[in-house]
């Protein structure tokens, strides 16, 4: 009955959001019988964000070999030609490459965005906590990232959304706003690093899932809306 009623707080803002379990199974019948990929031959990619909150959200990994992790904070593919020529590499022979991906958003049962419930935490916290730094610090009207090796992967993903900042701030949601972006940034970077290293996979096709997981309160399923799934033929692109 909860899970129902948190449902329908989710889709208040993701109307195409299904259960995270639901959205693994659906794809993998999909690739199964639309496609004919054999799952059982099938290496995942991730380029989600580094938070631990994101790893049991679906049961990809429980089915797929990997995952081969290319992403960092915010979910950008931080492993760039180098990761995916090496997930290229690894294969399994006469099989399939699968790359899931995109940023991830808390949402608490009253609805706001950019907050959860943590395991064992009695009040709510960030989600994406990197998204939600970078939205604080893009309302301080001087501020700008500098790039630092000391904090490299903040800075980089700040940079990378500081076009898009008046977009972000003058939206009426802007936890939303600055989710939506980071999607479009990753969903681009994943179709250019894989154009990029399309010679180096020894298999026809590679299957692309991509869109926004939502993280909802501890002991309740995760949601993701899908964005885009396609399986491309290498040769095509």
């Amino acid at each position: 009955m909860l899970q129902r009623k948190f449902e329908e707080v989710i889709k208040n803002h993701f109307p195409d959001a299904m259960d995270a379990k639901d959205t693994s199974i659906h794809y993998l019948g999909k690739m199964q019988l639309e496609y004919k990929i054999d799952i059982s031959k099938v290496l995942m990619a991730t380029s989600v964000c580094s938070d631990d909150i994101n790893v049991p959200s679906t049961t990809f990994f429980n089915v797929l070999f990997g995952p081969f992790i290319m992403g960092g904070l915010g979910g950008i593919p931080f492993a760039g030609h180098t990761g995916m020529t090496a997930f290229a590499h690894h294969v399994p022979d006469q099989g399939s490459a699968f790359i899931f991906y995109g940023p991830h958003i808390g949402i608490t049962f009253e609805g706001k965005l950019g907050k959860m419930h943590r395991p064992r935490q009695e009040k709510t916290g960030d989600s994406c906590g990197a998204l939600m730094l970078a939205l604080r610090r893009f309302q301080e009207s001087d501020y700008k990232p500098v790039l630092n090796n000391d904090d490299y992967q903040q800075m980089k993903l700040e940079e990378s959304l500081l076009p898009y900042k008046e977009e972000i701030l003058g939206s009426d949601n802007p936890q939303k706003a600055i989710t939506e972006v980071a999607y479009k940034i990753i969903d681009e970077k994943i179709q250019e690093y894989l154009k990029a290293c399309k010679d180096a996979f020894q298999v026809e096709r590679v299957t692309l899932l991509g869109g926004i997981v939502i993280n909802t309160d501890y002991g309740m399923d995760d949601y993701f809306d899908a964005r885009r799934f396609e399986v491309i033929h290498l040769k095509h692109i």
